[in-house]
């Protein structure tokens, strides 16, 4: 009897005590020119995450010189960019993933993590994306569209293309989602 009671508090601890994914995070995606999965909730779970649609040839390109700052930044604090290339709008990241990597690489210094070409568009919607568009109540509408994902796991808030990555309407809001972190 004691054994079983004793088999029950450890299984009811383990329960307590284990990290319940976010719904937002319980996706495996493929990293960008490997072949490896990285399954979200167990790499970022906890982390301020800044979820970002990509491309190569588009207006918004030199927002990944504000991304990478972005993420230099403040991923010491707990904040972390997650890049997804998307050839979604205007056939504007036609390359292939190594091409990708080596453009990003090369041109901007991308460090954060980037991950396998996405479709983002409601028609086509890889899941990520069909979850991000649910919370938050918008599709991306362009290239360089951002979700911002709260260490907690939960939708916090999306920026429109045309908003950079380092305005201050975007900082302050990392910012204030970063004191809620706990590392």
């Amino acid at each position: 009897m004691k054994i079983i009671l004793l088999v029950a508090v450890l299984l009811f601890n383990l329960q307590v005590n284990a990290k319940v994914c976010s719904e937002l995070l319980d996706f495996n995606v493929k990293t960008l020119n490997k072949s490896e999965q990285v399954n979200l909730c167990e790499e970022y779970q906890g982390k301020v995450l800044l979820v970002v649609n990509t491309a190569s040839r588009c207006a918004y390109t030199e927002q990944y010189d504000s991304l990478e700052k972005l993420y230099k930044q403040y991923k010491e604090s707990g904040l972390v960019v997650l890049g997804f290339p998307s050839n979604d709008f205007g056939n504007q990241e036609p390359g292939t993933e190594k091409q990708i990597k080596a453009f990003c690489e090369m041109t901007y210094g991308v460090d954060f993590p980037m991950f396998s070409k996405t479709r983002v568009t409601k028609q086509n919607a890889d899941p990520l994306y069909k979850k991000l568009a649910k919370v938050s109540g918008v599709y991306p509408q362009w290239n360089f569209h951002k979700y911002l994902i709260g260490g907690d796991g939960e939708f916090v808030k999306s920026y429109r293309s045309s908003v950079d990555p380092m305005d201050e309407q975007v900082i302050s809001v990392i910012k204030k989602e970063l004191k809620k972190v706990k590392l």
